[in-house]
């Protein structure tokens, strides 16, 4: 049986890459292999600093859960929205104390100042309640809110703040800095 030469093999190449077949799933690959670069190359490459507060690197923003905010967004409605409003807008001229001295539900959206404190604060307060001696009326919902519950209601908040308020309010959370 003779050699074949390697003008022979690659002639047989070009032959079978003529077929049409041949060629689409050539097409095929390419492309899967420049989407592929053009989606992660981006990532590898960033350029950017990390952000680095009181020597702390603070990882990427979280992406936040679908499953979690809708669950958030109905415990609030059942739990919160009578004092804080159904649209997290807090009651009117919240800033101004009251005759008892109290200040009104503040609200929970970009407006307010919920997002200038770190998770643990937050879910403490809804845990615990508003700080007596500061006057307020915030109740306790640690008996009848789980860990979980607590945390599905910030992240319905999170999802009603601003790309610049999420971005602070995290670098406070993994920070552990109180604003």
């Amino acid at each position: 049986m003779p050699k074949s030469t390697g003008g022979e093999q690659l002639k047989h190449v070009s032959t079978v890459m003529r077929t049409p077949v041949r060629k689409q799933i050539l097409l095929v690959l390419l492309s899967a292999v420049g989407l592929l670069l053009v989606l992660v190359l981006p990532t590898i490459v960033d350029s950017s600093p990390p952000v680095v507060i009181n020597g702390t690197a603070i990882p990427p923003l979280p992406t936040l859960n679908p499953l979690a905010i809708a669950a958030g967004e109905q415990i609030y409605a059942q739990t919160c929205a009578s004092c804080h409003g159904a649209n997290l807008e807090g009651a009117p001229d919240w800033k101004v104390r009251l005759p008892d001295g109290s200040l009104p539900p503040p609200p929970q959206g970009s407006s307010g100042h919920t997002w200038h404190h770190a998770d643990s604060l937050l879910s403490a307060i809804i845990r615990n309640g508003g700080d007596p001696t500061a006057n307020s009326k915030m109740p306790a919902f640690g008996k009848q809110l789980r860990d979980e519950d607590i945390a599905a209601i910030l992240a319905f908040f999170k999802s009603r703040w601003g790309e610049e308020e999420r971005k602070f309010q995290w670098w406070v959370t993994v920070a552990g800095a109180e604003q």
